[in-house]
């Protein structure tokens, strides 16, 4: 029984409508995965986020240079393992000569010598990394960055002070789940971002006014500790614009969970615009 025409109609249009929707959806998972950047956790995530700041990049490059000999190593363990027990298994090889092997003055070299230049191949880029992160360019920007429980305080304070000796500052705080938008992320959005332009060297001075936190943001390899009573310095360098995700990693109280950090990295004449603004308003 054939069905009518209005009837087929309708069903090739809501297969069609059906097929368009599917391929819209692998062209966005698609995207995502090979196209798009990683600034922010993401389900079933394996690596690191991607990186943003030329830290980032090194330490990731050092990650990767540190798991070729990781596997070297890994795999000479075990077939070195295996060997001794299929050699020195008494009912495999009974009295061969590698059951009487006892001493190599030969073998006690490599494995004294081998180790010895594994760790110096290992820690020449280690100390070049490790010193570039305390390395403080002449910075063109300044950000103070100051916790709270359970939220964080940013002050421009290179610009004109306003009116009763106020500076640019403002509070930044989680954005509840009723109020996020399309697209915005769950405990990781607020109600004010901060903007930092890229391709300019930015100094962070980062403080605490009551408990110890911890200001991290991992597409720019950063995570220093906010101390009361004490500052603490970092650099960063952004050299993309996008929209970068972070969190307190410092147990800090009943709502450690809930200060998230969210970074708009804009060209430097948006940047501009956005303090005259500021300035002017």
């Amino acid at each position: 029984m054939s069905l009518p025409s209005d009837s087929l109609s309708i069903f090739f249009f809501k297969l069609i409508d059906f097929l368009s929707m599917l391929l819209l959806k692998l062209m966005t998972i698609l995207t995502w995965t090979f196209f798009a950047y990683s600034d922010a956790a993401e389900r079933w995530q394996f690596g690191p986020q991607d990186p943003a700041t030329p830290i980032m990049e090194g330490m990731i490059f050092f990650h990767n240079y540190l798991m070729f000999f990781l596997i070297f190593i890994g795999v000479a363990v075990f077939w070195l393992l295996y060997k001794i027990v299929t050699n020195f298994e008494r009912t495999a090889n009974p009295l061969t000569t590698v059951q009487k092997f006892n001493h190599s003055s030969l073998l006690e070299i490599i494995w004294t010598v081998l180790p010895a230049i594994i760790l110096a191949f290992i820690a020449v880029p280690s100390f070049a990394l490790l010193y570039s992160l305390d390395d403080v360019v002449d910075p063109e920007l300044t950000i103070k960055v100051i916790g709270h429980q359970w939220y964080w305080s940013y002050e421009y304070s290179d610009f004109e002070y306003l009116d009763k000796g106020k500076t640019i500052s403002f509070d930044s705080y989680m954005k509840a789940t009723d109020d996020l938008g399309l697209g915005q992320l769950r405990l990781l959005e607020t109600d004010f971002r901060l903007n930092l332009p890229i391709d300019t060297h930015i100094r962070l001075l980062i403080t605490a006014a009551d408990v110890l936190h911890s200001w991290a943001v991992p597409s720019f390899g950063i995570k220093v500790d906010a101390c009361p009573g004490r500052l603490s310095q970092a650099s960063i360098f952004i050299k993309r614009e996008a929209d970068y995700f972070g969190q307190c990693s410092e147990i800090c109280g009943v709502n450690h969970g809930f200060m998230p950090i969210a970074i708009r990295g804009i060209k430097t004449t948006r940047f501009t615009d956005y303090i005259t603004s500021k300035l002017q308003a």
